[in-house]
Protein backbone atom coordinates (compact mmCIF):
# COMPACT_ATOMS: atom_id res chain seq x y z
CA UNK A 1 0.00 0.00 0.00
CA UNK A 2 2.85 2.56 0.85
CA UNK A 3 4.33 1.79 -2.24
CA UNK A 4 1.29 2.30 -4.15
CA UNK A 5 1.22 5.47 -2.58
CA UNK A 6 4.78 6.97 -3.75
CA UNK A 7 4.24 5.76 -6.99
CA UNK A 8 1.45 7.41 -7.19
CA UNK A 9 3.07 10.83 -5.72
CA UNK A 10 5.73 10.02 -8.71
CA UNK A 11 3.51 9.76 -11.14
CA UNK A 12 1.80 13.07 -10.68
CA UNK A 13 5.25 15.21 -10.07
CA UNK A 14 6.23 13.58 -13.30
CA UNK A 15 3.52 14.76 -15.01
CA UNK A 16 2.94 17.73 -13.51
CA UNK A 17 6.62 18.87 -14.27
CA UNK A 18 6.67 17.50 -18.01
CA UNK A 19 3.50 19.72 -18.54
CA UNK A 20 5.16 23.11 -16.93
CA UNK A 21 8.75 22.99 -18.64
CA UNK A 22 6.46 22.09 -22.06
CA UNK A 23 4.29 25.25 -20.81
CA UNK A 24 7.43 27.30 -19.92
CA UNK A 25 9.22 26.23 -23.46
CA UNK A 26 6.34 25.85 -25.99
CA UNK A 27 3.79 28.33 -23.75
CA UNK A 28 2.76 32.56 -24.60
CA UNK A 29 5.36 34.50 -22.06
CA UNK A 30 4.59 37.87 -21.39
CA UNK A 31 5.50 40.76 -23.08
CA UNK A 32 9.27 41.67 -23.11
CA UNK A 33 10.58 38.43 -21.28
CA UNK A 34 11.95 36.86 -24.76
CA UNK A 35 15.78 38.21 -24.74
CA UNK A 36 15.63 40.50 -21.39
CA UNK A 37 18.01 38.45 -19.91
CA UNK A 38 21.08 37.04 -21.20
CA UNK A 39 21.32 33.30 -21.15
CA UNK A 40 23.75 33.11 -23.58
CA UNK A 41 26.02 31.08 -21.30
CA UNK A 42 23.37 28.31 -20.14
CA UNK A 43 24.17 25.47 -23.15
CA UNK A 44 27.57 25.56 -21.92
CA UNK A 45 26.34 25.12 -18.03
CA UNK A 46 23.84 22.61 -19.47
CA UNK A 47 26.24 20.41 -21.07
CA UNK A 48 29.04 20.61 -18.35
CA UNK A 49 25.83 19.51 -15.82
CA UNK A 50 24.97 17.10 -18.47
CA UNK A 51 28.32 15.51 -18.32
CA UNK A 52 28.65 15.40 -14.86
CA UNK A 53 25.48 13.64 -14.72
CA UNK A 54 26.79 11.05 -17.05
CA UNK A 55 30.41 11.08 -15.18
CA UNK A 56 28.30 10.09 -11.73
CA UNK A 57 26.32 7.90 -13.18
CA UNK A 58 29.48 5.88 -14.35
CA UNK A 59 31.03 6.77 -11.43
CA UNK A 60 27.70 5.12 -8.94
CA UNK A 61 27.18 1.77 -11.11
CA UNK A 62 31.33 1.06 -10.27
CA UNK A 63 30.73 1.75 -7.12
CA UNK A 64 27.54 -0.30 -6.55
CA UNK A 65 29.21 -3.14 -8.24
CA UNK A 66 32.10 -2.89 -5.77
CA UNK A 67 29.93 -3.03 -3.37
CA UNK A 68 30.21 0.30 -1.94
CA UNK A 69 26.36 0.76 -1.29
CA UNK A 70 26.85 3.88 0.74
CA UNK A 71 29.03 5.42 -1.93
CA UNK A 72 27.12 4.59 -4.36
CA UNK A 73 24.31 6.34 -2.28
CA UNK A 74 25.34 9.47 -2.31
CA UNK A 75 26.96 9.48 -6.02
CA UNK A 76 23.26 8.67 -7.54
CA UNK A 77 21.95 11.32 -5.29
CA UNK A 78 24.22 13.65 -6.69
CA UNK A 79 23.74 12.87 -10.36
CA UNK A 80 19.95 13.47 -9.67
CA UNK A 81 20.89 16.92 -8.31
CA UNK A 82 22.99 17.48 -11.25
CA UNK A 83 20.18 16.41 -13.52
CA UNK A 84 17.58 18.81 -11.57
CA UNK A 85 19.35 21.96 -11.78
CA UNK A 86 20.34 21.20 -15.37
CA UNK A 87 16.34 21.14 -16.47
CA UNK A 88 15.95 24.19 -13.35
CA UNK A 89 19.10 26.16 -15.96
CA UNK A 90 17.74 24.05 -19.31
CA UNK A 91 13.70 25.72 -18.67
CA UNK A 92 15.68 29.04 -17.72
CA UNK A 93 17.57 29.31 -21.26
CA UNK A 94 14.31 28.67 -22.79
CA UNK A 95 12.02 31.20 -21.24
CA UNK A 96 14.35 34.23 -22.16
CA UNK A 97 16.10 32.90 -25.06
CA UNK A 98 15.48 35.35 -28.16
CA UNK A 99 15.11 33.05 -30.85
CA UNK A 100 15.90 29.08 -31.16
CA UNK A 101 19.15 28.13 -32.47
CA UNK A 102 18.84 26.07 -35.65
CA UNK A 103 21.24 23.30 -36.55
CA UNK A 104 23.26 24.43 -39.72
CA UNK A 105 25.61 20.99 -40.29
CA UNK A 106 25.55 18.53 -42.67
CA UNK A 107 24.38 15.73 -40.48
CA UNK A 108 20.76 16.69 -39.93
CA UNK A 109 19.21 13.18 -40.44
CA UNK A 110 21.33 12.43 -36.82
CA UNK A 111 21.18 15.59 -35.83
CA UNK A 112 17.01 15.27 -35.40
CA UNK A 113 17.03 11.74 -34.42
CA UNK A 114 19.45 12.40 -31.76
CA UNK A 115 17.31 15.14 -30.79
CA UNK A 116 14.19 13.27 -31.23
CA UNK A 117 15.18 10.33 -29.46
CA UNK A 118 16.27 12.64 -26.19
CA UNK A 119 13.34 14.69 -25.77
CA UNK A 120 11.47 11.21 -25.59
CA UNK A 121 13.76 9.37 -22.93
CA UNK A 122 14.32 12.61 -21.37
CA UNK A 123 10.38 12.79 -20.54
CA UNK A 124 10.95 9.08 -19.43
CA UNK A 125 13.38 10.14 -17.47
CA UNK A 126 11.95 11.73 -14.47
CA UNK A 127 9.59 8.82 -13.35
CA UNK A 128 11.81 6.09 -13.93
CA UNK A 129 14.86 7.78 -11.69
CA UNK A 130 12.17 8.71 -8.83
CA UNK A 131 11.18 5.20 -9.00
CA UNK A 132 14.77 4.11 -9.06
CA UNK A 133 15.62 6.11 -6.39
CA UNK A 134 12.39 5.94 -4.03
CA UNK A 135 13.28 1.82 -4.26
CA UNK A 136 17.16 1.93 -3.21
CA UNK A 137 16.02 4.49 -0.22
CA UNK A 138 13.84 2.11 0.85
CA UNK A 139 16.24 -0.82 0.26
CA UNK A 140 14.20 -2.89 -1.80
CA UNK A 141 16.73 -4.10 -3.33
CA UNK A 142 15.92 -6.68 -5.81
CA UNK A 143 13.47 -3.99 -7.19
CA UNK A 144 15.82 -1.49 -7.14
CA UNK A 145 17.80 -3.40 -9.39
CA UNK A 146 15.19 -4.75 -11.75
CA UNK A 147 14.49 -1.04 -12.43
CA UNK A 148 17.99 0.36 -12.08
CA UNK A 149 18.83 -1.65 -15.27
CA UNK A 150 16.73 -0.07 -17.58
CA UNK A 151 16.86 3.24 -16.08
CA UNK A 152 20.92 3.82 -16.17
CA UNK A 153 21.21 3.15 -19.56
CA UNK A 154 18.38 5.51 -20.64
CA UNK A 155 19.38 8.57 -18.58
CA UNK A 156 23.05 7.76 -19.59
CA UNK A 157 21.81 8.25 -23.15
CA UNK A 158 19.96 11.23 -22.44
CA UNK A 159 22.91 13.03 -20.59
CA UNK A 160 25.43 12.01 -23.47
CA UNK A 161 22.79 13.05 -25.95
CA UNK A 162 22.55 16.41 -24.26
CA UNK A 163 26.02 16.75 -24.56
CA UNK A 164 26.31 15.92 -28.47
CA UNK A 165 23.04 18.37 -29.31
CA UNK A 166 25.29 20.93 -27.72
CA UNK A 167 28.64 20.09 -29.66
CA UNK A 168 26.44 19.93 -33.09
CA UNK A 169 24.23 23.46 -32.24
CA UNK A 170 27.18 25.37 -30.93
Amino acid sequence: MKDRFWISIIAIVSVAVAAAVCFLILGPRPEGVRGSLDVSFLPTVNATLNTLTALLLVVGYALVRRKQVENHRRVMLSAFGSSTLFLVTYVVYHWYKSAPVPYGGDWKGVYYFILLTHIVLAAAILPLALITLYRGWNLQVARHRKIARITLPLWLYVSVTGVLIYWMLY
